[in-house]
């Protein structure tokens, strides 16, 4: 059988997945839902018709779902989940902003995901990033190796643009990595950083690199801010996609994610941004980096700030 993967919700976030994933031609069929009647459909008609184009085979199909989880038998026996449905950021509001507003639709969506997927593995895109993997894993009972969120590929990604765009040099010579959590607790490692191979601490400044953390700290607030009508979606989605792929793939790629993390850096019992390596199962392990003294110390610090965020979420 077929690889399938389902993107929930047909926003600029899911759209763009959607049309990864189906250019990759990894999978079968990418199948895309949405509340708004119609919509998903017209996307996945007009994406099957660049088929011919782009030189892909992967099917798309658009299905509409309703609120009492009409629809859903569309995604029965996908192998990932891809949820990006909820409210985006508007300028001025915090990731945390959307926490109570995003909980009730990302725990509908996972309790549908659960009842028809019940093998996929589910990664989580919806914000606020770290405390909606937690609902997700709560509310589906997945083992929790198989819900991990999107945060760390983003946020190194946009870490690797800056250094690359400051020193003036091509953005593969560039390797960054953050961990800790999808917001003001984000730890970037500069210890772990390099350009060309040479360490980043050569290469810059201390004080340059953290003008340059704090940038992609605020790399999402400041995007929503020019756009004014929605938030980031290429650089997510690139993210989301390639996470997707390596699991379809069952690639053992290391990459940054939100994890469960049980005893690895002598953390337990959250989710929280760590390397992980990614495969058919979702986390098959994850990957202690070297961390220095203060940044082991921050990404304690994050696991903390998110624990209490997370029991919040349980109740909700």
């Amino acid at each position: 059988m077929g690889k399938k993967v389902t993107v929930v919700g047909a926003g600029f976030y899911g759209s763009t997945t959607a049309q990864r994933l189906a250019e990759y031609d990894v999978f079968d069929t990418v199948v895309i839902t949405d509340i708004v009647e119609g919509k998903p459909a017209g996307l996945a008609l007009d994406l099957n018709q660049s088929r011919a184009i782009e030189g892909f085979e992967t099917k798309v199909v658009g299905v509409t779902t309703g609120p009492n989880g009409e629809g859903y038998e569309a995604i029965e026996g996908s192998d990932v989940v891809v949820i990006t449905a909820g409210l985006p950021r508007k300028p001025g509001m915090s990731r945390m902003d959307l926490l109570e507003t995003n909980a009730k639709i990302v725990r509908q969506v996972a309790e549908n995901v659960a009842k028809y997927a019940p093998n996929a593995v589910v990664i989580v895109v919806s914000n606020p990033l770290d405390e909606m993997t937690a609902l997700a894993q709560l509310a589906t009972q997945f083992p929790k190796n198989r819900v991990l969120g999107q945060a760390g590929m983003l946020d190194t990604a946009r870490f690797s643009n800056f250094v690359a765009e400051a020193l003036n040099v091509p953005v593969k010579s560039v390797r960054t990595l953050t961990l800790g959590s999808h917001g003001d607790t984000m730890v970037p490692v500069p210890s772990q950083s390099t350009v060309n191979g040479k360490p980043l601490r050569d290469a810059m400044p201390a004080a340059q690199i953290e003008e340059l953390v704090v940038k992609t700290r605020n790399g999402g607030a400041e995007v929503v801010a020019l756009l004014k009508t929605g938030s980031a979606y290429y650089a997510p989605s690139a993210a989301a996609a390639r996470m997707a792929k390596a699991v379809a793939e069952d690639s053992g790629d290391v990459m940054p994610v939100c994890a469960w993390v049980d005893g690895e850096y002598g953390i337990s019992g959250v989710y929280l941004g760590v390397e992980a390596q990614i495969g058919a199962e979702g986390v098959k392990r994850v990957v202690e980096t070297d961390l220095d003294a203060d940044e082991l110390a921050s990404l304690k610090e994050a696991a903390e700030a998110v624990r209490a965020k997370q029991a919040d979420v349980a109740s909700m």
